[in-house]
């Protein structure tokens, strides 16, 4: 059930995030999510596409370093509470979240979080067993 997320590991300047999803749209490969984050002088662009293997080896082939990384992609609700409801789940059973980004979705009243966290078949199974809504992979590339 994880979904494939492009981890990008470019120079924190100017026309980085710009360069990448201009060779993304070369490809016609469309950017679902996406989060940026810096650590000094570098930078590491974390995507959802839909069309993750040609986003990586088109990225590599212009030189970047790219990662594929298994992420949980979880349905909650657009509303006050429940981010907290699903991290609440995931701490209370020890599961650590290493990094996450959310996104509203076009379906009224919904929101997706994206989360790498340490143990991704536990924690499908408690958020499953919970009630949540784990988005597919193709549903989520081709939201």
């Amino acid at each position: 059930m994880a979904v494939k997320q492009l981890s990008v590991f470019v120079e924190n300047k100017p026309g980085s995030l710009a360069k990448i999803s201009k060779a993304l749209g070369d490809e016609k490969i469309n950017i679902r999510a996406l989060s940026v984050g810096e650590v000094g002088e570098f930078g590491i662009i974390r995507l959802i596409v839909d069309n993750p293997e040609k986003a990586r080896d088109a990225l590599k082939k212009r030189g970047y370093s790219v990662g594929l990384t298994d992420v949980l992609a979880v349905e909650m609700g657009d509303e006050p509470g429940s981010l907290a409801k699903v991290t609440g789940i995931l701490g209370d059973n020890n599961i650590n979240i290493e990094y996450a980004y959310a996104f509203i979705t076009r379906e009224s009243n919904k929101a997706a979080l994206i989360a790498r966290v340490n143990d991704l078949e536990k924690a499908e199974k408690i958020l499953t067993g919970k009630g949540f809504n784990l988005i597919q992979a193709d549903e989520l590339y081709h939201m």
